[in-house]
């Protein structure tokens, strides 16, 4: 029997005590549905998904600055996929542009640059936001803005890191025995700084991938550390203790920590990234943006935070869909209601 083989039915037949692991990673969260994982488990280990999709965790303040900054004149608000269809408080940057505003899509971040370039006449903000993975790129967009005298472009954060919003549900839960770290942000922060939050939190970590086996893999480590301190680094082909020196330079050049409002959490101290002072004019009003509007009945905060599933949302599935998304758990491809839907998780 070969060892992945031995790792699943192990799994399967796991009858020890009940198991709680988060993966806090939207990533993970689509790769554990994709892969279909929930169903080679047995039922007493259970998944919970984390505070782990940028757009998922980002305050209706930000959605309502970005669709007024759309309406404004001569002014066109850049943004990745997903946040397009997020609601804040009223409208979403998607009803915004039905409404007349001037909203874009980019497909790459050097897109910003380029369209400013063509467009010297027009006043470009670029959505800036996400985890430590994406803040590197939007460094890389501030040096290229320096370097080329780009004065049209601005960016518009909302930053999040990830340490301080896992201490924040250990400190707020007590039905988690463990993580399955985030492998993109720790490609960027390195495996040590779990090490650090594992001795704090008295919780195991194991950074991992993407793929299945790795998915697995991790959990199978998890039920071995339960009740232990420790990290395991089963991603050792990306991830190094010290991560990405290069990115974090560029970040530390750009960008210093701040307190961060994060949806149906509030306000958790130094738990974000903004713009340092000297680099204020590139800014285009991202201070302050804290206020939170969760939709009637949204139980966004609850899930984000593993207190319960998504389907125990009483929208889920009913007032909530991909196609008519209420909350923004269910809006992105990496939202944990998202990926119940799809893959008939708890149906």
């Amino acid at each position: 029997m070969d060892r992945l083989q031995e790792i699943k039915d192990k799994l399967k037949n796991y009858n020890g005590e009940t198991v709680r692991f988060m993966e806090v990673c939207g990533t993970h969260t689509a790769a554990i549905s994709e892969n279909g994982i929930p169903g080679m488990l047995s039922d007493n280990i259970k998944l919970i998904s984390g505070p782990g999709c940028p757009v998922c965790v980002t305050v209706t303040a930000v959605i309502d600055k970005l669709t007024e900054l759309s309406m404004a004149e001569n002014t066109t608000v850049l943004t990745f996929g997903d946040l397009i269809r997020v609601k804040g408080s009223k409208y979403s940057l998607a009803d915004a542009r039905a409404l007349g505003g001037s909203v874009e899509m980019l497909y790459s971040p050097m897109d910003a640059i380029r369209l400013a370039i063509e467009h010297k006449d027009r006043n470009y903000v670029f959505a800036a936001i996400g985890f430590e993975t994406t803040t590197p790129v939007y460094a890389m967009v501030l040096e290229e803005i320096i370097k080329r005298d780009v004065h049209n472009l601005k960016l518009l954060t909302s930053l999040k890191t990830m340490p301080q919003v896992i201490r924040w549900v250990c400190k707020n839960t007590d039905n988690i025995d463990g993580f399955i770290a985030p492998g993109h942000v720790a490609v960027v922060t390195g495996s040590d700084v779990f090490k650090q939050l594992s001795e704090e939190t008295k919780m195991p970590f194991v950074v991992t991938g993407f793929e299945g086996a790795q998915l697995l893999t991790a959990i199978y480590a998890l039920t071995g550390m339960r009740g232990k301190t420790g990290i395991k680094n089963l991603y050792r082909s990306v991830v190094t203790p010290e991560g990405n020196l290069e990115a974090k330079e560029a970040v530390e050049k750009f960008f210093e920590p701040c307190d961060a409002s994060w949806r149906g959490m509030g306000m958790i101290p130094g738990s974000g990234m903004r713009l340092k002072s000297e680099y204020a004019q590139y800014d285009a009003g991202s201070h302050g943006l804290d206020e939170d509007h969760m939709p009637p009945g949204c139980s966004c905060a609850r899930v984000l935070t593993g207190e319960i599933a998504p389907n125990e949302c009483p929208l889920f599935g009913k007032k909530c869909t991909p196609e008519d998304a209420h909350g923004a758990c269910m809006v992105s491809t990496e939202g944990s209601c998202y990926n119940y839907y799809i893959s008939g998780r708890g149906n």
